[in-house]
């Protein structure tokens, strides 16, 4: 059960680890947490909820909402929506039974990029995410409660609310320059959730595009809602070549992850905020951007030029917390996830990228171009390398044993950075290994100034993974 307490979200297999019993539990305890934490009455906190297309979702909510409202707050019911349409909604007011309500806390019911079987809770609180300790400590106290909950005397109430029109109009709104601009567009919504709202926006603004799988089906019958896996962009691809068209992007399940491809390249999250970088800085910014410790060398060197580049953990919920600290213009993930906070909210909704790449294209700017004048490193995709949930973390601090006092073959280390992970810095290059906060298994990525220093890096640090493995009994 512990288990699905993780890092940046709660996340489990439904009807194992997701039963009616414990998502009733994590309703109710979160419910009193968010009462402890904001200091007021019950009747006056109200949580938003919304699930994506998975088959179980509609029941997960009914199961979490049963537990909030047995904790006396109120749930503002949003439906069948993106995550990003979650995260909207504690940004704005609503007017909930004739009186105006800010939101205290949302639940997005999301398994985001997961297989089919998988579900889980994205959690917000008073604007911000709760995860890290703030979850563990939810799950510790659900374990030790043995299941039992003191009903509110009061139990709270289900109010339906247009979540998804309101971010619509919202948007529509904030690109209404795009009006009529009409690129040759293709868009793979991958059977997620942006189904739901990118084609209403478009279509308002008097945008067309081809769209592939936009019918929500969380069986996801044509391929995994995966775009950072380039097997699941085949059909994208396939349609722009027969189509003939200049970009294509494609979503994620839940919609808070991009993939932007033209005729000649799969634009990665860090090449993204480059561009988006320069871009700002041809208006006249400095701008500040975070990126995660997989993203390329490149990315920190040529923003370093125009403003400052700050490196920082993965995970959507640290970058989120990463950007309220620093102010940063952006924030990006090598998978995909971008986060604004110029003209935005701070948060990581592909839906939002997407139309800010619309706006880059619609002012001229030539994507392929951006691309090929970024200095030439030779990198790889990320790695997995499967392990247990157990042995994960303690491979991880074997091999920063094991990098104090290397081989004399060993590349020479320049440096180490371990916020995350660790991240080896070569004379060519730099190798990442680092424990994924989401599934049972390692994430590497490798990157140097030729492929044959690529394969140097690559083929050491796995032998250092090896060796780690083997002392952990693995």
């Amino acid at each position: 059960m512990q288990t699905i307490f993780r890092e940046y979200d709660i996340r489990g297999i439904y009807q194992q680890e997701l039963t009616k019993e414990s998502v009733n539990a994590i309703g109710y305890f979160l419910g009193e947490e968010i009462k402890e934490r904001l200091g007021r009455g019950a009747e006056e906190l109200f949580v938003g909820v919304g699930y994506d297309a998975r088959t179980h979702s509609p029941q997960l909510y009914s199961w979490l909402s049963e537990g909030l409202i047995n904790a006396g707050l109120n749930v503002l019911e949003m439906g069948l929506v993106t995550t990003g349409v979650n995260y909207f909604t504690n940004f704005v007011s609503w007017i909930v039974d004739g009186r105006e309500v800010v939101l205290a806390a949302s639940i997005m019911i999301t398994g985001s990029h997961n297989p089919p079987e998988y579900n889980g809770f994205k959690i917000t609180l008073d604007k911000a995410p709760f995860y890290g300790k703030e979850i563990a400590a939810l799950g510790e106290k659900i374990a030790a409660s043995g299941g039992v909950m003191r009903k509110s005397a009061t139990p709270g109430k289900i109010f339906p609310i247009d979540a998804k029109e309101r971010y619509i109009a919202y948007l529509v709104d904030q690109f209404a320059h795009l009006r009529g601009f009409a690129p040759k567009l293709a868009i793979d919504c991958g059977n997620g959730v942006a189904g739901v709202v990118l084609p209403e926006i478009l279509s308002r603004l008097g945008i067309k595009a081809k769209f592939l799988y936009v019918e929500p089906d969380g069986t996801f019958p044509n391929h995994h809602p995966d775009p950072s896996e380039e097997h699941n962009l085949e059909d994208l691809k396939h349609t722009m070549q027969q189509e003939g068209n200049d970009l294509g992007i494609a979503f994620d399940g839940d919609a808070d992850r991009i993939a932007v491809l033209t005729p000649h390249y799969n634009i990665k999250g860090d090449e993204l905020a480059l561009i988006f970088a320069r871009d700002m800085a041809r208006s006249g910014k400095k701008p500040v951007v975070i990126g995660e410790v997989k993203c390329s060398k490149v990315m920190y060197d040529e923003i370093d030029k125009l403003g400052t580049a700050i490196m920082h953990k993965t995970g959507h919920s640290n970058l989120k917390v990463k950007i309220r600290e620093t102010n940063a213009d952006l924030a990006a993930e090598v998978s995909g996830h971008l986060f604004f906070n110029d003209r935005w909210f701070g948060f990581d909704d592909a839906i939002y990228v997407a139309m800010r790449v619309l706006e880059l294209v619609h002012h001229g700017v030539d994507l392929d171009r951006e691309v090929a004048s970024m200095p030439k490193m030779f990198s790889t995709d990320e790695i997995k390398v499967k392990v247990t949930e157990e042995t994960k973390f303690p491979i991880i601090d074997e091999i920063k044993k094991l990098l104090t006092a290397p081989a004399p073959s060993f590349p020479k280390i320049i440096s180490i950075v371990d916020i995350d992970g660790v991240r080896v810095n070569f004379e060519h290059g730099w190798g990442l290994v680092r424990a994924s906060n989401t599934t049972p298994v390692l994430v590497t990525r490798f990157e140097a100034s030729t492929p044959e220093m690529v394969e140097l890096y690559k083929n050491s640090l796995n032998a250092l993974i090896e060796e780690a493995k083997a002392k952990v009994g693995l």
